[in-house]
């Protein structure tokens, strides 16, 4: 068994080759993005393994992968929206995601945003930069004393919950799904009711139409003038426009972002010395009250192994029984 795995980082390489030993399988890797030009690349390949940003629309690509004999599609990441999914289908293509890597690694970079930002860091932290060093007018409020609005109560949303139930929060969600094993931790509310009760927001839902925008200037009018967003799910769930007004109007307490529409322009990209190539990131990072992480809820060591393995695991999967339990899409094989 031949598998290609495209954009691979120098610390997957490990799980990469103890995966392979163990399933007696060849990986290969590389550092490219799957476009119309890298596809040419997994002719003679079973397997393909992908993680990437840039969006795959063109419907040459999966018709180029269908002629090589290609069954499936793999992603190493929760999100899948890099996909045409109704493509991937017509061309027999059975697309699978990895959705709970490591819960635990989103949700404690979600509580610790949240610490950061209610004992008030990022003002001390200027202050300091100043040689200011007085605490008048920055007094922090303990976790016990918080109500923490989950918005997507899922698998990692269910850990934030947890996380900060233990902490001593109470702790609202809101979900189309209301999970019974959550019961003992949260209660679930309206949307609106959410925003107007929490003093913490904190967003995990997957980016879909029904999401896009999820929180906009009417969503973010019903937040209280002291309460934190806090968003480690996708860029586009948030209208950073309004988010904006929002912040600069004193509306919210502030912000914690790491996700922002059009970041494959600037997250994990050094641009020491260059114009950063977005307006609104430009105006959130000169904001006291907002911190700024390039995408690193994923980023811990036992995450970056799971990525790994699960979406090899997928693989092997597709290619032995025809499915695979993180299967994504419907596939209606084309007869074109």
């Amino acid at each position: 068994m031949k598998i290609l795995m495209f954009s691979v980082r120098d610390d997957e390489q490990q799980a990469i080759r103890e995966w392979a030993d163990a399933h007696d399988a060849v990986v290969d890797t590389n550092q490219l993005e799957l476009d119309t030009e890298t596809v040419k690349l997994v002719k003679g390949y079973d397997g393909l393994v992908i993680q990437q940003r840039n969006r795959l629309d063109d419907e040459s690509i999966y018709k180029t992968l269908r002629t090589y004999g290609i069954k499936q599609l793999s992603t190493r990441t929760a999100g899948y929206d890099v996909f045409d999914l109704e493509k991937a289908s017509a061309n027999g293509l059975i697309v699978t995601n990895v959705p709970a890597y490591s819960p635990n690694s989103v949700a404690e970079l979600a509580v610790t945003q949240t610490m950061r930002l209610i004992r008030n860091l990022p003002q001390f932290e200027a202050r300091e930069a100043e040689q200011d060093f007085r605490w008048a007018g920055l007094m922090a409020r303990e976790i016990r004393s918080l109500t923490v609005g989950v918005i997507g109560a899922g698998r990692i949303g269910g850990t934030v919950a947890r996380l900060f139930k233990g902490l001593g929060a109470t702790v609202i969600a809101n979900d189309i799904v209301e999970r019974e094993d959550l019961r003992d931790v949260l209660t679930y509310v309206t949307k609106e009711e959410l925003l107007k009760r929490a003093d913490i927001v904190t967003l995990h839902v997957p980016l879909l139409n029904t999401t896009e925008k999820l929180i906009d200037a009417a969503a973010l009018a019903l937040m209280k003038p002291d309460a934190y967003l806090i968003n480690a799910s996708r860029g586009p769930v948030v209208d950073t426009d309004a988010l904006i007004a929002t912040l600069n109007d004193k509306k919210i307490a502030g912000a914690a972002l790491d996700t922002l529409v059009g970041e494959e322009k600037f997250f994990n990209i050094d641009l020491r010395g260059k114009d950063i190539p977005s307006e609104h990131l430009k105006t959130l990072r000169a904001m006291t009250n907002v911190l700024i992480t390039p995408h690193i809820g994923f980023y811990t060591n036992l995450a970056v192994k799971n990525m790994v393995e699960i979406s090899l695991n997928d693989v092997l999967s597709v290619l032995k029984t025809g499915t695979s339990p993180n299967q994504v899409n419907q596939v209606l094989i084309s007869k074109k």
